[in-house]
């Protein structure tokens, strides 16, 4: 069973977003390493290393012991990956995993867990924006700077 697939079955978590379109349908969604490290631009190294940790703490296997990873496994990347960008710590991304492992009642510890990566992304927002205020006063000083030269030199 993989982390998307240990939460409730009534609901369905659409938590990354939409939907590739040339992924196989449901039932027929067994992708190889190979494939899935197309899908995301990871590598097999760090998907094993997510299994290790336990972000992505059971992937099926064929016979041969092949990791065949699942649409849900994908969704679930997906999520990742948008949680690696707001800049959350892996110990944080493995805690939330953890706890979606542990069920339902474990919502408002991730609501809280979502809400202060939240906060931090809205803050890292807030200073970018203060510091393309001062690139762009910077580009209008030159930029008028050098419209003053050219006007000088004609």
């Amino acid at each position: 069973m993989t982390v998307m697939e240990t939460t409730s079955t009534t609901r369905t978590d659409s938590c990354a977003g939409p939907r590739q379109v040339d992924r196989r349908p449901d039932g027929q969604d067994k992708y190889t390493i190979s494939e899935v490290v197309a899908f995301t631009g990871l590598t097999a190294h760090t998907l094993r290393w997510y299994e290790r940790i336990g972000l992505m703490p059971h992937i099926d296997r064929s016979h041969t012991g092949q990791r065949r990873y699942s649409n849900r496994d994908l969704d679930w990347l997906d999520l990742v990956g948008k949680l690696r960008l707001t800049g959350m710590p892996v110990a944080d991304m493995v805690r939330y995993a953890e706890l979606v492992r542990e069920g339902d009642h474990t919502y408002g510890d991730r609501f809280e867990l979502l809400k202060a990566t939240r906060e931090d992304v809205l803050s890292r927002i807030a200073e970018l924006q203060d510091t393309l205020a001062v690139l762009d006063r910077k580009i209008n000083f030159y930029a008028d700077a050098g419209r003053a030269l050219a006007s000088e030199r004609s």
